[in-house]
């Protein structure tokens, strides 16, 4: 009885292959991660939480309700936060930043730009919303010559939450210059919480949303000075990739500036760009 009360258990945290199939391809139609078979396990481990949350007696189980016209939205959301990765750091590929801080800053100084809008897509738990956010609030105090919004968007639901809140460990910030810590960043009251906020001034001036790359239009308003999406492309099969790049030009302005990870290409895609530093494009 106690070995199979044990085989029972052990099979309800594995996905047959029926089961992986059809996931996969709804997971890579919703958002364009792709989830090759190499993924299996990974999946598993990541649905075993939501498996105790419904209740359900089984991984297959719980992909039949999901993937029926039964499963609420709010669930649906909750299989696609559990399938997304938020590998995430404040100053990132700090490079990006430098060239943001010493060239396209000055450059948009120089043009009277007044207003700079930004969006930091596949935003993750804010990061690199605040990131961007330091940087250009402490351009802006020394000179003075600008202003900006940061539109910051992910499909995960959960991680936006996050951000929003704007609270990170004390260890995450490590990353962040010590000047511009001193400046943007609180640490709890209580000792004890290894945690720090930023500031709410920051907060105020970075709007969360949620928003999927595989929509067939992004509604980010007006052309936009600067797109940073780095890191998500990598997750998708090349057809998707040059779909979202495509749509990402789209809503740039002319002179406006498209920022990709460190191991994302545009090689062989005709999109109206130019390299201008190492993955920093500029619309032409």
């Amino acid at each position: 009885m106690a070995q199979t009360a044990r085989a029972e258990t052990e099979s309800s945290g594995r996905i047959s292959s029926r089961a992986f199939k059809r996931l996969a391809a709804f997971i890579e139609g919703e958002t364009g991660i792709k989830m090759p078979d190499s993924k299996r396990s990974l999946v598993e481990g990541r649905l075993i939480r939501s498996l105790r949350d419904t209740g359900v007696a089984s991984i297959d189980e719980y992909c039949d309700h999901i993937l029926s016209d039964q499963a609420k939205p709010e669930e649906v959301w909750q299989l696609i936060n559990a399938m997304t990765t938020n590998k995430t750091d404040f100053f990132r590929e700090s490079h990006h930043f430098t060239y943001l801080r010493e060239t396209i800053l000055p450059e948009f100084a120089r043009e009277n730009l007044g207003l700079v809008r930004c969006w930091s897509a596949a935003a993750s738990t804010g990061m690199e919303a605040y990131t961007m956010a330091m940087v250009m609030d402490d351009f802006i105090g020394a000179s003075g010559a600008l202003d900006y919004e940061i539109l910051a968007t992910d499909i995960d639901t959960s991680v936006l939450a996050e951000a929003q809140r704007g609270v990170y460990s004390l260890e995450s910030i490590e990353p962040v210059p010590r000047s511009l810590r001193s400046k943007y960043v609180r640490r709890a009251n209580d000792p004890k919480r290894q945690e720090v906020r930023i500031v709410p001034e920051l907060r105020q001036k970075v709007c969360f949303a949620r928003m999927n790359l595989m929509d067939d239009d992004y509604a980010v308003g007006k052309p936009l000075d600067l797109i940073i999406c780095r890191n998500v492309l990598i997750y998708f099969e090349k057809a998707v990739q040059a779909r979202v790049l495509s749509q990402l030009c789209r809503k740039l302005r002319r002179g406006g500036y498209l920022i990709l990870g460190h191991s994302e290409t545009t090689m062989g895609l005709d999109l109206p760009i130019e390299t201008v530093s190492n993955t920093v494009f500029r619309k032409l």
